[in-house]
């Protein structure tokens, strides 16, 4: 019998930095560009009808300083704004389109939310039950912490999500959301059922106001909405992509036994990202006028007190799901991803870019996307 040279997939292994390769510095911007077709495995949607946008030629929305330097930054990669049904700013990059896929990161958290609210309205999913109520299987770092707690990223556990650690738990994690190997190739790839029920150390701690960001909260979310509702997770994609209207696809990366990772695995075009962010300024409405989303829990959303994001974007609140300010929602994600919705002047804007530097993050620089963003948005 012939034995054939193999090597071990040199996208997903992992090398420097305990990174694989894709996320690795100089190979990030194209991993980025391309990760719908670098992960382990993944789901791709597309719309039955497609939201059709105009392109405003007269467009008053004015390029500030700010946003021109933004633009001019070698992460850039692409930015969309559109109004109602209408695209006010486009651009991108020399080496990238405004309707090429993208990672959008934790930006794909927002499904969850849309998702959640339905399952309420449905009355079959409560904020106040514990974890355990609906897994019971789960582990110690989830069992008793109420469902509230994981769409605030209020959850005190030994999970660890610390960017510049290269040995910290969500690059673990990463395994269970179809994104890498494991180290010692002799193992089999941990599923996220396994990786959510190892989370141990919950302390039922609600004295803390900031924000514990931990995407293993959005991995069992998902689990969660697994188990209860009577639709498998890519039928929810799928509705939600029919609610959106997408022009090209969405995709997503899934875990070995098929969870779609919602807590990361998201890839959207520039353009197709705005479309999203279209349905809060619709109050969640469809694209043909119908309810889709749970109006009522996004408004309260909105609304309610909530743990704060640390500075320098702490003038946004983590509330079940989103990021908002009141009038402002939206999501930012690893890498150099943010997108933010003016509630009031039914105006979304995307933006793409991939930070080059080690650790693949950069607090001050995400701060001032979010704050650019909002003054855009403002002065519109």
């Amino acid at each position: 019998m012939q034995n054939y040279n193999t090597i071990s997939n040199p996208d997903l292994t992992i090398g420097e930095n305990n990174k694989q390769r894709w996320n690795q510095a100089r190979h990030r911007r194209h991993g980025f560009h391309n990760a719908n077709n670098l992960f382990r495995r993944a789901l791709m949607v597309r719309s039955r009808d497609v939201l059709v946008l105009d392109h405003n030629e007269a467009s008053t929305i004015t390029i500030g300083p700010d946003l021109q330097e933004l633009m001019c930054h070698p992460a850039f990669s692409a930015l969309c704004c559109i109004h109602e049904d209408e695209i006010v700013l486009e651009a991108s990059a020399d080496d990238f389109s405004p309707t090429r896929p993208h990672s959008i990161q934790s930006i794909s958290k927002l499904h969850v939310h849309l998702i959640v609210g339905r399952l309420i309205g449905q009355g079959v999913l409560s904020l106040n039950a514990k974890v355990s109520d609906y897994l019971p299987d789960i582990g110690t770092g989830y069992a008793n912490a109420p469902v509230q707690r994981l769409l605030d990223m209020s959850v005190n556990n030994n999970f660890s999500e610390d960017y510049f650690d290269p040995n910290s738990d969500c690059f673990t994690e990463e395994i269970a959301l179809g994104w890498r190997l494991p180290r010692d190739q002799s193992l089999k790839e941990t599923n996220l059922e396994e990786f959510t029920n190892s989370i141990t150390g919950y302390v039922d701690d609600a004295s803390f106001g900031e924000a514990q960001y931990k995407s293993a909260n959005t991995d069992v979310l998902t689990r969660i909405i697994a188990k209860i509702s009577q639709k498998t997770p890519a039928q929810h994609i799928e509705e939600i992509a029919d609610a959106i209207g997408y022009e090209g696809a969405f995709y997503i990366s899934l875990s070995p036994e098929g969870y779609p990772a919602f807590s990361g695995g998201g890839c959207l075009s520039a353009r197709d990202l705005a479309r999203f962010g279209l349905i809060f300024t619709r109050k969640g409405k469809d694209i043909s006028g119908q309810p889709f989303a749970n109006e009522k829990f996004l408004s309260k959303s909105l609304a309610r007190p909530a743990p704060k994001l640390s500075e320098p974007k702490d003038w946004l609140r983590y509330s079940n799901h989103v990021m908002t300010d009141g009038r402002f929602v939206g999501h930012a994600g690893y890498g150099g991803q943010f997108l933010l919705v003016d509630t009031q002047k039914k105006t979304s804007i995307s933006f793409l870019s991939v930070l080059e530097n080690e650790d693949g993050y950069d607090d001050v620089y995400m701060g001032v996307v979010a704050a650019t963003l909002r003054n855009l948005l403002k002065a519109f």
